[in-house]
């Protein structure tokens, strides 16, 4: 999943950016309320970590702004948004929540409860009610980052599990190169390098199990997608 981190203090941005990066999100950083608005006209972000104190605006206004549409959000306006702010009075809760947070987290906050928040968030676009998901045989924990084909653990790296995750988000649909590109890498990644063509390839394999077809199947032309198991097992019946 792809994160915008809206952050003007560096230190702090890097480190919940390194601390993503770890739990197997892509995250970009944006020092302003311009850069912000920049990035999410270009990139279809998932999620959206905003501050409230920005150098040359207001966080509550750029929220309000891409509820409303004013402001250009390539993800469409009901990107979810998680509000990281010092300021934790009732009132602020209530102003942020009203100007279209989703949720709201007061600054000094654990990683463990910031990542355990965006997993909430994330599963209420995926109508999912637990941090696991499923797909036949297949089973992935978001909140112990492990992954299941039946019985058999699945030795992931972190970008093939963000991968298998968003696959698994949205099962049976084609899923271009360019869209794994746009919602798992963060801004740095090469677009003209074979990375998502790579990572797919080494995913599909250590999802195979030996005779039968690939779970992980390519389109060609369009994109990859996950098999339906259940058809697959009725049309062998």
């Amino acid at each position: 999943m792809r994160l915008l981190i809206v952050e003007d203090e560096q230190g702090l941005a890097e480190a919940v950016q390194i601390g993503l990066a770890r739990e197997g999100y892509a995250a970009d950083v944006a020092a302003s309320r311009a850069e912000a608005e920049a990035k999410l006209a270009t990139t279809p972000y998932d999620l959206l970590l905003l501050d409230l104190t920005l150098p040359d605006g207001n966080g509550l206004e750029l929220a309000a702004g891409v509820r409303s549409g004013e402001v250009e959000c390539l993800a469409g306006a009901e990107t979810r948004i998680l509000m990281l702010t010092a300021r934790g009075s009732l009132s602020d809760r209530v102003r942020g929540l009203d100007s279209g947070a989703d949720d709201y987290l007061v600054k000094p906050f654990a990683l463990r409860e910031l990542t355990a928040r965006i997993r909430a968030l994330l599963r209420r676009e995926m109508s999912a009610s637990s941090a696991e998901l499923r797909w036949g045989d297949l089973t992935l924990d978001t909140a112990r980052q492990l992954a299941r084909r039946g019985a058999r653990e699945l030795n992931l790296t972190l970008k093939e599990f963000a991968v298998l995750r968003y696959l698994m988000t949205r099962p049976e649909h084609v899923v271009s190169s360019e869209e794994l590109l746009e919602h798992v890498w963060d801004e740095n990644a090469d677009p003209f390098t074979q990375t998502v063509r790579v990572t797919v390839g080494t995913l599909r394999r250590k999802l195979t199990i030996t005779g039968e077809e690939p779970l992980l199947e390519t389109v060609i032309g369009r994109g990859y997608r996950l098999r339906d198991q259940t058809l697959r097992q009725q049309g062998s019946a």
